[in-house]
């Protein structure tokens, strides 16, 4: 069974081009959140200058919504818009899950 294949199974993805479709997404978004974030971090004046803590901290939360918000942008762009969105949904969920006591 092939990588693509494997994928497609995991996913529930019947085309192999859905699967090209989707992974390009994901490397899009994950190219694109590195050109965006700098630019950001220096609109609130986070710099070079700034403390280490402080500069990875505003980063790292930067770089979570810029990427989920990317995927939907580029999923969309790309007709996999669906897909994306259940994907935003369950960690949604799994993030409230982490902060809700059951």
């Amino acid at each position: 069974m092939s990588f693509i294949d494997r994928l497609k199974d995991k996913w529930g993805i019947k085309r192999t081009i859905d699967v090209v479709l989707i992974l390009i997404v994901f490397s899009l978004a994950g190219s694109s959140v590195m050109f965006f974030t700098k630019p950001v971090l220096l609109f609130f004046g986070v710099d070079e200058s700034t403390p280490t803590a402080i500069w990875w901290t505003a980063r790292i939360l930067l770089i979570v919504p810029i990427y989920q918000v990317l995927l939907i942008v580029y999923g969309t762009l790309l007709g996999q818009f669906y897909f994306f969105w259940e994907k935003e949904k369950k960690m949604g969920r799994w993030i409230v899950g982490l902060f809700t006591k059951n």
